[in-house]
């Protein structure tokens, strides 16, 4: 059995589609395989650009899909940073988001592994918290010891 924050290999692919009642196809391990590869926070269409690359007749819709059935089966996150696409993640591990407003980049930030029982500790009573999603927004800072430009 994989425990909910692993999705490394082909062969959790394969487990976790049969545990959901499907198979695993060639379009979903390309899917699964580049998100795993990259882990870049793609798009669903930079996820088909790059693996047209492999399997040229893939279709835009057939990425969608795979990247929708890899959502519902829980090998991947969707990520959503307002009104842009719907970015994709391996990372199952609790963590945040950083997204760089500049550069439009993301990046996995590590959380402190005590940080979801202290949130739930400021739910109203009754409430109880199975996850949480952090998004930070900025831009990268000065990196330490170099003097900022002059304006």
């Amino acid at each position: 059995m994989i425990s909910p924050g692993t999705a490394s290999s082909p062969d959790s692919l394969a487990q976790r589609l049969a545990d959901s009642g499907l198979r695993s196809t060639p379009q979903r391990e390309i899917v699964f395989n580049d998100l795993l590869k990259h882990r870049d926070h793609p798009t669903a269409e930079e996820v088909y650009a790059r693996v047209r690359n492999e399997m040229p007749t893939i279709s835009l819709a057939t990425v969608y899909n795979c990247l929708e059935t890899l959502v519902q089966c829980r090998l991947v996150r969707a990520v959503n940073f307002e009104r842009g696409p719907t970015r994709f993640c391996p990372n199952l591990h609790p963590h945040a988001h950083f997204h760089d407003e500049v550069t439009g980049h993301t990046h996995d930030v590590d959380l402190p592994p005590n940080l979801l029982e202290q949130v739930k500790q400021i739910l109203p009573s009754g409430y109880n918290a199975s996850s949480i999603e952090i998004i930070f927004r900025g831009k990268a800072g000065q990196p330490a010891g170099v003097p900022a430009a002059a304006s």
